[in-house]
């Protein structure tokens, strides 16, 4: 659009080319003066951390390929990345190698706030600033320096951030990483300087000197000139290097990672007895791997779990609705205070709604938990003809179910169902966090519900006797109860885990259970809505992409086998910071829930455990259908 002012005629111009009236010519518009004062003054204090951050990863980088590229350190571009600061220049390729592994290792810890981070990057920058003076006399790399020095000093506030709570075993990753990193860097130090190399030396010997070189002793590769010195210093700052590193990590102060204590659980168990009766998986968080942070009135509890960097909460607070927004603070506080990433897994509609308005966080559904109402069950009807056919074919085969509390079982029967339900997990580790307990007959939770599968008439000599398959379900309320896991005999028939919750369902009236909560669908609406007539290619297309996932993940298998009961579907959902954040969260959740693990490999467990297997069941290395509640 254009207008015509007074007096003007040359006819009409657009507004933005016309000087304002009342502005003589050379005089700065406040808009201008706004910049210039925001350029005076430097990045907002809050993207200081990443801007630092970045520039450390990237001065590590060129440190790295200045120490084992020799063609790299002659080059035109490292002429002008020598004036940054931490690039020491040609005349030390052993301390520029170090120098970048040391600011790459240093640049995570300064993009999420770490105090550490901060006190050694103080440190680190004066250390270089002196190196580019003393080798290069580079003024420009003084300064440089000093500019990062002074965005640090002045925006200290920003680096705060505690550490995380760690153990022991992060050495020992430390060792097996870096020193397996150090191996193949080596190897590329070993064999960048084909035209120095004297006589053809193997795989072998260049794999021989490099660990020789790492201990900084001379190996079996003979050089022409110097490179010999240069590339026994490069070795020997790696293995330096991986030597101080795992020695600080084994020796620092322990901060263990947070553990429920004896007195957190009697306080949640309280909690649970005035307001278990909201969520379903409310009893979940008293398994003894989580912390908790309770609210100033000690009327509410947020429990969680940290899990690379990321601070997972799951299911809803604990305790009174009123008293959320206290523990809900509190588990932001703890989440800034060490600069973790909060997230909530699994949380209902109540839930999110509660956590987005305290915290400005955002919420995505998740899917949706299966919830039967035992008064409206039934197996007669039409739709129920699948589930009523398989039971009754089983209970023909001579099968027969037990529904019990867990404080009227016998020690010796529950001692043979944790046995039976750890040889058939199938997998090395346990699974579940969100929405698995993680025990079996603890005294604690006598008020838990085992449904079990027997066959009598066969042979009762083994470890479980006539035991065929397990369901433990954890209290929901007084009236509730929340299926935890399902564990059953690969060699018994299939439709052992529908034989055993249509028999928990018609127990659960003389148990006072009204409703049960089974397995939680993931992206159950998407495929619900994927398969309808009529459905848009979107639609159509992220149906089949979960249909492939489900090869390797139980997406589509648990939402046909929960829709066979006919329940109602209460979404749950996550929440989270930012969209970026969700593929960080979703990683953090598959470790905490136990589908990616940092164990080492079985065979060397095995050695651990003194060469003795894990006990076998009648099959072993068995998958069960599904093992815990969670997809």
């Amino acid at each position: 659009m254009s207008v015509t002012l007074d007096g003007d005629k040359s006819g009409s111009v657009p507004v933005r080319a016309r000087r304002p009236p009342g502005i003589p010519p050379g005089r700065v518009t406040p808009r201008l003066a706004h910049r210039a004062r925001r350029l005076f003054r430097g990045p907002r204090p809050e993207a200081v951390p990443a801007l630092v951050g970045t520039a450390c990863s990237v001065i590590g980088l060129i440190d790295i390929a200045a120490g084992v590229f020799p063609r790299f350190r002659h080059s035109r571009m490292h002429t002008l990345a020598e004036v940054l600061p931490g690039a020491l220049g040609p005349f030390a390729a052993a301390l520029s190698l170090s120098a970048g592994v040391l600011l790459l290792l240093l640049a995570h810890g300064l993009k999420r706030h770490k105090r550490r981070a901060w006190r050694a990057a103080v440190v680190l920058l004066p250390v270089g600033a002196v190196g580019q003076f003393t080798y290069r006399h580079s003024l420009a790399g003084v300064v440089l320096s000093l500019v990062l020095l002074t965005l640090l000093v002045r925006h200290r506030r920003e680096f705060a951030a505690l550490p995380d709570p760690h153990s022991r075993w992060r050495a020992l990753a430390n060792f097996v990483l870096m020193g397996a990193g150090s191996i193949g860097l080596g190897l590329i130090i070993v064999s960048a300087h084909p035209h120095r190399i004297l006589g053809d030396p193997s795989l072998t010997d260049r794999l021989e000197h490099v660990l020789y070189g790492l201990f900084g002793l001379e190996g079996p590769v003979d050089y022409s000139g110097s490179v010999d010195w240069t590339v026994g210093a490069c070795l020997g700052a790696l293995g330096l290097l991986t030597a101080l590193t795992t020695v600080y990590l084994a020796f620092r102060p322990e901060h263990p990672a947070a553990r429920l204590t004896e007195d957190d659980e009697q306080r949640l168990r309280a909690l649970l007895a005035l307001h278990g009766r909201r969520d379903s998986l409310g009893h979940f968080a008293l398994r003894r791997d989580k912390g908790v942070v309770f609210s100033p009135s000690g009327k509410a509890a947020v429990c969680y779990r940290v899990v690379s960097g990321v601070m997972l909460a799951s299911g809803d607070p604990i305790g009174d609705v009123e008293a959320w927004p206290g523990a809900i603070e509190r588990f932001m506080d703890e989440a800034k205070a060490h600069s973790w990433a909060p997230a909530v897994m699994g949380c209902s509609e109540t839930g999110g709604e509660v956590w987005t308005r305290e915290t400005g966080l955002d919420a995505l559904e998740l899917g949706d938990e299966a919830v039967v109402d035992v008064p409206d069950f039934s197996l007669h009807g039409r739709a129920m003809r699948n589930v009523r056919q398989m039971v009754k074919r089983i209970e023909r085969a001579g099968y027969e179910t037990r529904v019990r509390r867990v404080r009227d079982l016998s020690d010796g029967e529950l001692r043979r169902i944790r046995l039976a339900a750890d040889d058939w997990r199938g997998t090395d580790t346990e699974r579940g966090f969100s929405m698995a307990l993680g025990r079996i007959g603890d005294p604690a939770d006598g008020d838990s519900v085992i449904a079990t599968a027997h066959k009598p008439g066969e042979d009762t000599t083994g470890p479980y006797g006539d035991l065929k398959a397990v369901l433990h379900f954890v209290p929901w309320g007084t009236d509730g109860m929340s299926l935890d896991l399902m564990r059953r005999d690969r060699s018994a028939d299939p439709g052992m885990n529908e034989l055993l919750i249509v028999a928990a369902l018609h127990e659960a009236p003389a148990l006072g259970v009204v409703r049960v909560s089974l397995n939680f669908a993931m992206f159950r609406s998407a495929l619900a809505r994927g398969e309808r007539l009529g459905a848009g290619p979107v639609l159509r297309g992220w149906r089949g992409l979960l249909v492939f996932l489900s090869r390797w993940f139980q997406i589509e298998s648990l939402y046909r086998f929960n829709a066979k009961f006919q329940p109602r579907w209460e979404p749950r959902y996550v929440v989270f910071r930012h969209s970026g954040d969700l593929l960080r969260i979703g990683f953090a959740a598959m470790q905490a829930e136990g589908f990616v693990t940092m164990s080492l490999p079985r065979p060397l467990r095995r050695l651990a455990r003194g060469g003795l297997p894990r006990p076998c069941a009648h099959t072993t290395g068995a998958t069960p259908d599904h093992e815990v509640r969670t997809a």
